[in-house]
């Protein structure tokens, strides 16, 4: 049972030096670590047969003593697992089987590298040993992403040893108005896609009357192509209790919730497995610390509904009820769960919140731009070199992380657009590329910053049919409570089926733009106010391949079925 400060010091104390030969500052003579990455990615490659295997090997060359094998999150380059680092050296191995336990177990003792696993630069054909010298590591600052594919995300200690639960320690002994302040100095924005200033919404929270109260985290990541919230908790789990913690000392909320995707098996195991271990060691529940703060949380399913990603419509869920937005005024932080006050956080978010605690609010305001502060996670996918995870300041340039982080088009492709905020947000074509990413520069370029999914398009894409896949899942994820969204959104499908179809008119394109800003303005809730937007972009950007469609009865993509001949020259 942690009682104190010095309790959380001596746990520290005690299996720091594991995490500092992981960093490279330490080195027990003889002894290596194996660390496995354990994500859903990894996972699904075969790590977990790949662990086992290690394990063998380590028991059949006796070295049970020397070498550790251990399970941890995602370390973000998804497109080369499974992934293991051999560490003191660091070793960065990828794509690495089963098969290939026996020589990597064999080699420790004599100090071999395995060069065919190691990561080969597809531009230049160098192999980094280590991961500190590829440029994706590289061109990253990881701030939420901290001890993801560095901990042991199922280990409590391992968290404590990385300075866990001590900014959560420190906030008890300030004032809740003090801790809101400092939120509110570091700039932190709500990192779930409408960006409202974090330290406000907490303001709103602990001046409202009434109890209980209560603070939720939203972990209903529903954006096709997004996967940062899920790596967070798969990895570290134990950095959103501690946000949760905090909010609620901030906030007087004595109980918090986790709403999370059922298909997250791996990310709700690990949750429940944090929250058991927190609780055993008196980090959750009653009389933290000897303050006389409690606070509990449990973890609430969600089934899988888009439009619960909406913090109404998530908070009626909670409640067992259907998940539908309501109208705002009040807002959750005036009347949320149960006609109570809630304050609703993303993953994300609350991953950052410890670190502000205990680095400060200037330091983590020195990152970012003037509006948007901090650093961003974003998952790289579609038509590009290197999917996978990345953290980046906020003001990084769409080129940086394309075709910096990102590493390009793959197969020698022209670049087309990059879908930003999911199917909320827009396509931005080439022209765009040096737009900073933050909420101010997104927005004006007609997309938004969202939850952080980037899915970037090549010449082959049809920019008309994009446009109708995000406008098809938004249509068939509308929950039906208000007009504009229900039937507006059917009737732009409706359109956008005819122009792809090759049944298109000119005056589609008016009244699809036109029916674009109604459902926009008139709808209830975000999904329906920013359904339209990739419609919106294309529109904006693309206008001559939806011309091509309608004038030519030509996909310039050779994507739609119907509109696949050449057109005819005047």
């Amino acid at each position: 049972m942690i009682t104190s400060t010095s309790d959380l010091l001596n746990i520290q104390q005690q299996h720091l030096p594991l995490i500092e030969a992981r960093l490279g500052r330490e080195e027990a003579a003889g002894e290596h670590q194996i660390l496995v990455c354990a994500g859903t990615g990894c996972s699904s490659s075969g790590s977990h047969g790949l662990r086992e295997e290690l394990k063998k090997q380590v028991e059949a060359h006796q070295l049970q003593e020397k070498v550790k094998i251990i399970k941890t999150g995602c370390f973000g380059f998804c497109k080369l697992g499974p992934i293991a680092v051999v560490y003191p050296e660091g070793i960065f191995y990828c794509r690495v089987r089963k098969e290939d336990a026996a020589a990597l177990v064999k080699g420790l003792a004599s100090g071999q590298v395995i060069t065919r696993l190691l990561y080969r630069d597809p531009a230049t054909g160098h192999q980094p040993r280590r991961m500190e010298e590829i440029h994706f590591f590289q061109a990253q600052h990881r701030i939420a992403l901290r001890n993801c594919g560095l901990i042991n995300p199922e280990d409590i200690n391992e968290y404590i040893a990385r300075d866990g639960y001590q900014a959560l320690a420190e906030a008890l002994t300030r004032r809740p108005e003090e801790i809101i302040a400092a939120i509110s100095a570091s700039g932190l924005r709500g990192r779930g896609g409408a960006g409202f200033p974090t330290g406000r919404k907490w303001e709103l929270m602990a001046a409202a009357p009434g109890r209980p109260r209560y603070v939720v985290c939203n972990a209903d990541e529903g954006d096709p192509g997004a996967f940062m919230d899920r790596s967070i908790l798969e990895g570290d789990p134990h950095s959103v209790l501690e946000g949760m913690a905090i909010a609620g000392y901030a906030t007087g909320a004595r109980q918090g919730y986790v709403y999370v995707r059922a298909e997250y098996p791996i990310a709700v195991d690990r949750l429940e497995r944090a929250i058991r271990q927190a609780r055993r060691a008196g980090l959750l529940g009653d009389n933290i610390f000897g303050t006389g703060f409690s606070f509990n949380i449990e973890i609430r399913l969600g089934a899988g509904a888009f439009v619960c990603g909406e913090e109404t419509a998530l908070l009626r869920s909670i409640e067992g009820r259907r998940g539908e937005p309501r109208p705002r005024p009040p807002y959750p932080a005036q009347a949320g769960l149960w006609g109570k006050p809630t304050v609703v956080n993303n993953v994300e978010t609350l991953a950052n919140v410890p670190v502000i605690i205990r680095k400060g609010a200037e330091w983590y305001a020195s990152f970012g731009t003037k509006g948007s502060k901090g650093t961003k996670v974003f998952s790289l996918a579609g038509s590009i070199n290197n999917t996978g995870l990345i953290e980046v300041p906020m003001g990084t340039t769409l080129r940086e992380i394309i075709f910096g982080i990102g590493g390009g088009i793959p197969g020698g492709k022209k670049f087309k657009a990059v879908q930003t905020g999911g199917p909320s947000g827009g396509c931005l074509p080439e022209e765009m590329l040096d737009t900073p990413v933050d909420y101010e520069a997104l927005t004006a370029a007609g997309s938004i910053m969202g939850s952080g999914g980037l899915i970037v398009m090549d010449e082959s894409d049809c920019m008309v049919d994009i446009a109708r896949f995000y406008l098809e899942f938004s249509q068939d994820e509308s929950c039906g409570r208000c007009t504009p969204c229900r039937v507006g959104t059917k009737r732009l499908l409706e359109i956008l089926k005819r122009i792809t179809s090759g049944e298109g008119t000119m005056d589609d394109l008016k009244l699809l733009e036109d029916l674009s800003h109604d459902v926009k303005e008139a709808s209830l809730c975000g999904l329906g106010q920013t359904a339209p937007n990739p419609i919106l972009s294309t529109l904006r950007y693309f206008r001559h391949e939806y011309e091509a469609h309608v004038r030519d009865k030509y996909c310039p993509a050779g994507v739609c079925r119907n509109l696949t001949r050449r057109p005819v020259l005047h």
